[in-house]
């Protein structure tokens, strides 16, 4: 895990990653070294973490969550180029959604550009009171590239983020909670202690079961699965797991059920 240069993977809280993303002087900001440690981290790297039940994605510092993306590598790009960027970084956001563990977003400060796209690839999202929400890559002459135009629909809705992108205009953490783009606001100092409380109170239910309810739901948005059809596939599927016959048993006997992922 000390091999990143961009990110600080955090273990200390036994079975949750705090994924720290790490370059403090440029607010965060996401360049093609962080997009290529968090793709190596969701790919493989996250198997060396024992009993791993979630992750959380975090800025350093109070000020930025990410601010945007690193606007000095775009100066160079021509039309190919560009086209690959934006693929890539919707790769690696996709990788995120589609994780089979709960992803927790904890946005303290600025969530800008990339950095809101960030935040919306993952499961969930808790947001300081101080956090900041916008896509204000028209005044650059650009738009969101890494699928920040389609979830921002997804989770807000399309007359808000249409409004939201035309107007580049920024949401405050209690407006971005109003709106459901953020799950909760924390109080001052509590953001990471409350995603850490989250994931204990998901970690309690079926193995199984949550990286199911992770792919169906996910399903409701990809044009090219029915969801309900995979919703009643995987149903049946769980219904002959040890995890589900435990489930009933400790239902019926009044007790906590004790789930093996099986």
């Amino acid at each position: 895990m000390n091999q990143y240069q961009t990110l600080k993977i955090d273990t200390q809280n036994a079975g949750v990653a705090i994924v720290v993303i790490n370059r403090p002087k440029a607010l965060n900001a996401l360049n093609k070294a962080v997009f290529r440690e968090l793709d190596a981290f969701f790919s493989l790297d996250y198997k060396q973490i024992k009993n791993l039940m979630g992750i959380i994605i975090t800025g350093v510092g109070e000020k930025a969550f990410v601010a945007g993306a690193d606007i000095k590598e775009f100066a160079t790009l021509d039309q190919e180029q560009a086209t690959a960027l934006s693929q890539n970084g919707k790769d690696v956001f996709d990788k995120i959604c589609d994780f089979h563990l709960p992803v927790i977003a904890a946005v303290n400060g600025y969530a800008l550009g990339g950095g809101c796209e960030l935040a919306m690839a993952c499961h969930l999202r808790w947001a300081s009171k101080n956090a900041r929400f916008g896509l204000p890559e028209l005044s650059l002459g650009l738009i969101p590239g890494y699928s920040g135009t389609q979830r921002m629909v997804e989770l807000i809705g399309k007359a808000k983020a249409l409004e939201l992108m035309l107007t580049g205009s920024m949401l405050d953490a209690s407006t971005a909670a109003n709106l459901g783009l953020v799950n909760h606001v924390s109080e001052e100092g509590a953001l990471v202690a409350d995603c850490l409380m989250v994931l204990g109170k998901i970690s309690r239910n079926a193995p199984l079961a949550i990286k199911a309810t992770i792919k169906t739901v996910n399903a409701f948005f990809d044009k090219q699965i029915n969801g309900h059809e995979l919703e009643t596939q995987i149903f049946g599927g769980l219904m002959v797991t040890e995890d589900a016959k435990e489930g009933a048993k400790a239902f019926i006997e009044k007790r906590k059920a004790d789930f093996r992922g099986m």
